[in-house]
């Protein structure tokens, strides 16, 4: 027999037994499935935090207080940072063309009859520029207001618009844990931002946020929760990191082991690729034991199978075949049942991501390359597993075999 009649023969004997061969396949068409969809899933995942971090800004420095290993052991925000040390990255850094500190924490803000509890943010006029946040209605507070603390507040989007409906709420007043407040602005609806809402937030001066609301908490001056500097550009950003490191060195006298860390949207995009990376393979090696499931599944069968077919085997030996031609012929009905069942597995899985498109933020997808590598998969599966039943068929002895028929 040659190579085309082992191929047809194994697929009339596969049809033969419909029922039987798609039972076989069903390991494979799952575990190919799973697969298919936690790679895309994965991928999406790594997407979606990516362009969040891009959405930052590309030239963007997070200087945060203490150390990593300071931010290991506690949970509270080390006072190590303060607001003189955002004015003098923004003076005497010369690749920095802006600094927003920033202040948070969450208070109670109350309008008529209406409570709410959000993230107060106290920062400074360089926030929306340096954030890339537009004014829709109103304006930003300035530095004037910043240096006299005055009680002025601009609302995020969606607070605002829960607070006042359609209406315009510049110029109103609120109370913000119990001290009024005058809305001067409300910002662009943006989203959220690796993690952060800012449209569910109310900004005010970093000044008035520590004097009336807050309070001083470091003997110099107002603590930060952390600072944003923004570099010229892209080909700036390094220099400016090592600037910004050697100038707080100097100031808070560290003569060892830093008391900050500094953290750019490269590191931040590093960091979420390795982690993301580790879970779309992690995820992917728990789907792939379905397939050796599901091979161990054709096996099984297929040993099966030859214990069925001991009379046909041995007339086929009677009138000439080889070891060769049966060895082929039970190896290309495991590989076809592995390809078909790997086939139909990539459709549902691709089927899946897209569902999962449709219905999430994620924009899960799957190249073609990592597709065909999987099917490719699935019939190494067929093929490997196909081998013993192949062999065992492929050795019976004639005479053995129809008399045992």
């Amino acid at each position: 027999m040659n190579f085309l009649e082992s191929i047809q023969m194994a697929g009339r004997t596969l049809l033969s037994n419909k029922l039987r061969s798609a039972l076989t396949m069903l390991g494979i068409v799952i575990g190919n499935a799973s697969v298919i969809a936690m790679i895309g899933i994965g991928e999406g995942g790594q997407k979606f935090v990516t362009k969040e971090l891009e959405s930052l800004g590309p030239n963007v420095l997070f200087v945060i207080p203490g150390n990593q290993e300071t931010q290991r052991i506690t949970f509270e925000i080390p006072r190590t940072l303060v607001l003189a040390d955002a004015e003098a990255i923004a003076t005497q850094v010369p690749t920095v063309v802006g600094v927003a500190p920033e202040l948070n924490r969450r208070q109670l803000v109350t309008y008529r009859n209406q409570n709410t509890n959000v993230n107060v943010i106290g920062t400074s006029p360089s926030f929306p520029e340096i954030r890339e946040f537009e004014i829709e209605k109103g304006r930003f507070f300035s530095q004037i207001d910043q240096d006299r603390s005055n009680r002025v507040t601009v609302l995020g989007g969606d607070l605002a618009e829960r607070l006042f409906g359609d209406s315009n709420p510049v110029g109103k007043q609120l109370q913000i844990k119990n001290v009024s407040f005058q809305i001067i602005g409300v910002l662009t609806p943006k989203g959220s931002s690796v993690g952060a809402d800012y449209d569910e937030t109310a900004l005010v001066p970093i000044t008035t946020a520590a004097n009336r609301l807050i309070g001083r908490n470091s003997p110099y001056g107002i603590a930060l929760d952390y600072l944003v500097a923004s570099a010229k550009d892209g080909d700036s950003v390094e220099a400016a990191e090592f600037q910004i490191a050697n100038l707080l060195r100097l100031r808070h006298n560290i003569v060892s082991e830093d008391d900050f860390t500094i953290r750019s949207q490269k590191d931040a995009l590093e960091t979420v690729g390795q982690v993301t990376g580790a879970l779309t393979i992690m995820l992917a090696a728990i789907a792939s034991i379905s397939l050796f499931v599901g091979g161990i599944g054709i096996m099984n069968i297929m040993l099966v199978s030859v214990t069925e077919r001991t009379q046909e085997i041995g007339l086929r030996k009677a009138i000439g075949a080889t070891q060769r031609d049966i060895l082929l012929q039970f190896i290309i009905e495991a590989i076809i049942v592995s390809v078909a069942g790997g086939l139909i597995g990539t459709g549902l899985g691709v089927g899946g991501i897209t569902l999962v498109s449709a219905l999430t933020p994620l924009e899960a997808g799957i190249s073609p390359i990592t597709i065909s590598i999987t099917v490719g998969v699935s019939g190494g599966i067929g093929l490997f597993f196909g081998v013993v039943p192949a062999r065992r068929a492929a050795k019976l002895d004639p005479i053995v075999a129809l008399r045992s028929a």
